[in-house]
């Protein structure tokens, strides 16, 4: 019988790639996420993306149950389940945390997506309307995503490990005119990741944040028709602002294995729109 070796090292090679992909499919085989604001946008699609690699998902939503039955509806695999939290409560994110450890016995990785932007500038708002607007985003964006991480770390020292993404903003860092509220709440977002990062490693916890640009879904779409949309595009020189599935991937790889020592890094993903 005669050996083709050429013929060997293709089949070889195919077999590895093979092995390679089915293991990068798998690698959040069994792991149980917990995705705050899960029902649409970012969260939905990072949420899509951990049941496809074969997570149990978590799904958070606030008001749109119906949405977040979507969302759930939409995941590959089973065993998925939805809780329900204001992020503004702080009873009631501890509550998500434990009903989501409390079903599955553990949590593995904890996705800081829910956050709120609304446009409040000195100029055009009286003082009231100023210190509301101040405390609901930063009680949302930056307070609810403190108190969740809060509440998985404990579970996660117990348990031996885990780990966090947080999705901030570009605007942490070029900042918001007409929004500097939320770009404060993304800003001290970032903070806190970077600080939990170095308390928690020696518990095997990896901490990292996503901060994208502007992104393609319900929340931005008034933005970015007409000639508004035009100049928000033309901000990157790749003429178009960023998928969701783009913020899922860079956040599926913070909280994979191969990003561990990667603990503490914030990943820019706006299109080249600001670089820093």
């Amino acid at each position: 019988m005669r050996v083709n070796l050429q013929e060997i090292i293709v089949g070889v090679a195919r077999w590895a790639a093979q092995n390679d992909t089915n293991k990068n499919m798998n690698r959040f085989n069994n792991k149980i996420v917990l995705v705050t604001g899960a029902s649409r946008g970012i969260g939905r699609e990072t949420a899509r993306q951990f049941a496809a690699e074969g997570a149990h998902v978590v799904v958070h939503y606030h008001r749109n149950n119906e949405a977040a039955m979507a969302t759930k509806r939409s995941l590959a695999g089973d065993n998925h389940i939805i809780v329900q939290a204001d992020m503004r409560d702080a009873a009631g994110v501890e509550e998500m945390l434990n009903t989501a450890v409390s079903h599955y016995g553990r949590l593995d990785i904890l996705i800081n997506n829910a956050g709120i932007y609304e446009e409040k500038s000195v100029a055009d708002s009286s003082y009231a309307e100023w210190q509301a607007n101040w405390r609901r985003v930063i009680e949302t964006n930056l307070i609810g995503a403190a108190n969740a991480s809060f509440c998985a770390a404990q579970q996660m020292i117990k348990q031996g490990g885990g780990r966090i993404v947080n999705i901030s903003s570009r605007g942490a860092f070029r900042g918001e005119p007409t929004a500097p509220a939320y770009g404060a709440s993304k800003a001290g977002m970032n903070g806190m990741g970077q600080s939990l990062a170095q308390h928690l490693a020696p518990y095997h916890i990896f901490v990292g944040t996503v901060a994208p640009g502007f992104v393609e879904t319900d929340m931005t779409e008034t933005h970015l028709v007409g000639k508004m949309g035009d100049t928000i595009r033309n901000q990157s020189p790749l003429g178009r602002v960023a998928k969701p599935s783009e913020v899922a991937y860079a956040a599926l790889f913070l909280a994979s294995d191969e990003a561990a020592f990667m603990t503490g890094t914030i990943i820019d993903v706006n299109g080249a729109s600001y670089l820093r």
